[in-house]
């Protein structure tokens, strides 16, 4: 199986810009735009079927969206919110970084694809092999490799230079998360996620991934879990990963992303065509915002 890399971003954040939560829905061929200050959906990006990956360009002009239908990176002016361009892929793309430079080898299918926050490396997770492979954004050449469970979500944790202090995975099978320490290449701590009663539960197999979405606040103080089991995003102090809090959503809730300040937390709910605002604070759901259909990943944009 090849890997398709795209040269990693940094976004810029400044404060004349409109910031919006970018959600796909997987189920259909929009995209929706929130306005997390009035938690109202404020655009649409439409013809973009099966959409799963999403990406913006530094400068916040362009958009970027993965079709698994089309097999395409559709590229849209963020402004208009028109497609201007579908980029052949030679497969089935999930997650997205950017412009595609070059394809690396990797060991089994890869799943998504995650640039670390310092850029120094790219991370590829594997359901299929169970492996995490980590390669120099230099050379492009394998750097070390994590066997485990079918790999998921991957978010990160720095240190106070801004290198990669841990990688947060979740994996198949398992309703919780691996920690793995970025210098040792090793499983640090395996957190499982508080226990369900069985009449409680939610019904369905989850894809295998009864854990799946995760965020690190911006502060880097808090790490937010979502529970597909139990309807639930759980907050993990960090560093200590001390359970502090949970928060009740929609059904299936999957992708987490956050705004820049960190004050608000969106879940994309894919069984119940919704988005969650959480008021991370509080810890509390204060808006549930109806979108498209199966609502899987989200990202934060800032406009220009």
């Amino acid at each position: 199986m090849m890997l398709i890399i795209f040269a990693g971003f940094t976004l810029s954040l400044v404060a004349m810009g409109q910031v919006r939560i970018v959600q796909t829905n997987s189920g259909g061929d929009n995209i929706h735009l929130i306005d997390p200050v009035t938690n109202k959906v404020v655009g649409e990006v439409k013809g973009v079927p099966v959409n799963h990956g999403a990406a913006a360009s530094p400068d916040g002009n362009i958009l970027y969206f993965s079709s698994e239908a089309e097999r395409t990176l559709d590229v849209v002016d963020a402004k208009t919110l028109a497609i201007t361009k579908k980029i052949p892929l030679s497969g089935r793309p999930n997650n997205i970084t950017m412009r595609k430079i070059k394809t690396l080898s990797s060991q089994g299918g890869v799943h998504n694809v995650y640039l670390t926050p310092d850029q120094r490396y790219l991370v590829a997770g594997s359901i299929g092999s169970g492996m995490m492979t980590v390669f120099d954004a230099k050379t492009d050449e394998v750097a070390w490799t994590l066997k485990t469970e079918g790999v998921r979500p991957i978010v990160f944790e720095t240190n106070p230079d801004g290198s990669t202090k841990r990688a947060f995975v979740q994996v198949s099978g398992f309703h919780g998360f691996v920690a793995v320490d970025f210098a040792t290449h090793k499983e640090a701590a395996r957190i499982t996620l508080p226990d369900i009663p069985a009449e409680q539960r939610a019904k369905g197999t989850f894809q295998g991934a009864p854990s799946h979405g995760m965020g690190v606040a911006p502060d880097g103080k808090t790490l937010w879990v979502t529970s597909r089991m139990n309807r639930r995003v759980y907050a993990y102090s960090l560093p200590d990963l001390k359970l502090t809090g949970e928060v009740e959503v929609g059904n299936d809730p999957d992708w987490i992303t956050m705004t820049p300040d960190g004050k608000m937390v969106y879940v994309a709910n894919a069984e119940s065509n919704s988005v969650s605002a959480i008021d991370a604070s509080l810890k509390k759901e204060v808006a549930r915002i109806p979108v498209g259909d199966s609502p899987k990943r989200n990202i934060t944009v800032v406009l220009k």
